[in-house]
């Protein structure tokens, strides 16, 4: 059984005073009647209403094994749920979340992003925020959507890639003023590519804003190598905050990428939206019955031991950067499964030029593939290293010395 509805769309008290979602959400979307698909009316007996194939799946056996009868229990004609309360339940115990209503399911973060400019801003009207470097999903889905993005660069200074608070609030406290209102405002914690979490009173005093009556969205696809107790979960369980959605995904702490599953968190009302607007079936049926695997006792277990693993080492890699003469600096705070490593010249300045040479160098003839992110804001010089296993960390750093001597 489903649990009970959600509360009706407007919320009486939202937090802050001054927010109301009719104000945040585009008014053709709060009208919008969602398609109801078959699903959504029945789900067990004899079913035909949906014109799906009861013969079942065409997938052959390989080999002569009987590897399609691996899928039979899977339904694989059928529909998948349009709702998966199953998965929502283990997600909710996971994250400490009132219900299954605070959530909503999306093909990755990505389809979690369009989404939400879709239904809070009007194209070639309205604008959003973000705050390089950061990652590149956020300026992509706002062209493709038609939305002009607003620039609040990160402070960092000493690498420390703290928002600029008083800045974003005096620039959206300007743009309320204007025909031309910022209607999202995206914050990465922890970072991409800047591995740092962002303090939780910052996003409280964006959230606080009393000019301010859109969304503010928390980007955490990498809080499960962080401080968790520094989540922005608690902003919105423990203290309410009606214009607050937190992103979240399996790809990363989960190592589920190819599943494609993203997460938002958010009150019931604005999850409701998310839903109305959804494809009717976004998330395959395959993908659910993975993620319940992830998400069970025995998945649960393997998670946090990949989780620990992982920790232990990037702490040895960021070690055995930092013994580097060339490397300069380790900027950012090291919350997620990457680190920021900036190369120096032989003047002992940041050196872009010999970074890219590096960079290159190890994809194409050593085959130890980084990311070079000299060219973003306050990341001069630098290469983003993923954390992997220790012999991959030993590979990286052996490779890193030789070519920086």
């Amino acid at each position: 059984m489903p649990p009970a509805a959600p509360p009706p769309l407007a919320p009486t008290k939202p937090k802050p005073a001054h927010w109301n979602i009719d104000r945040a959400i585009r008014k053709n979307i709060l009208a919008l009647a969602p398609y109801r698909c078959a699903r959504d009316d029945y789900d067990q007996g004899i079913l035909l209403d949906a014109n799906e194939n009861a013969l079942g799946h065409a997938l052959p056996a390989q080999n002569g094994s009987a590897i399609d009868t691996s899928f039979d229990h899977l339904d694989l004609h059928r529909y998948p749920s349009p709702t998966h309360y199953d998965l929502k339940q283990r997600l909710r115990e996971l994250r400490g979340l009132p219900s299954e209503h605070n959530l909503f399911l999306g093909v990755g973060s990505d389809e979690v992003i369009d989404l939400l400019f879709r239904i809070a801003c009007v194209p070639a009207k309205d604008r959003a925020l973000v705050c390089p470097p950061t990652y590149g999903m956020y300026s992509v889905c706002a062209q493709v959507n038609d939305v002009d993005i607003v620039k609040v660069n990160l402070d960092v200074e000493g690498g420390a890639f703290r928002p600029k608070v008083d800045e974003i609030n005096r620039t959206l406290s300007a743009a309320a003023k204007s025909d031309n209102p910022i209607k999202l405002i995206y914050l990465c914690s922890p970072g991409n590519p800047t591995g740092t979490l962002i303090p939780l009173d910052d996003v409280r005093a964006i959230l606080a804003n009393p000019d301010y009556e859109g969304l503010v969205v928390v980007d955490e696809a990498y809080i499960d190598f962080a401080d968790k107790s520094k989540s922005a979960v608690e902003l919105l369980v423990n203290e309410g905050w009606s214009n607050l959605v937190i992103m979240q995904t399996l790809s990363k702490g989960f190592g589920l990428a190819a599943i494609r599953l993203g997460i938002a968190i958010s009150s019931p009302e604005l999850i409701q939206v998310l839903n109305n607007v959804k494809a009717p079936y976004n998330i395959s049926t395959p993908t659910a019955t993975l993620a319940l695997r992830a998400l069970s006792p025995e998945g649960l277990t393997t998670f946090r031991s990949n989780i620990a693993t992982l920790i232990s080492n990037r702490t040895y890699l960021a070690e055995q950067l930092a013994a580097l003469p060339a490397i300069l600096a380790l900027p950012g705070a090291g919350d997620a499964n990457f680190l920021l490593a900036q190369v120096g010249g032989e003047d002992g300045k940041p050196d872009n030029e010999r970074a890219k040479r590096v960079y290159t160098h190890m994809a194409e003839q050593d085959q130890v593939v980084v990311r070079f992110r000299g060219n973003e804001v306050g990341c001069e010089a630098c290469l983003r290293i993923t954390v992997g296993t220790r012999q991959e960390c030993e590979r990286v750093v052996e490779r890193l010395t030789e070519l920086l001597k």
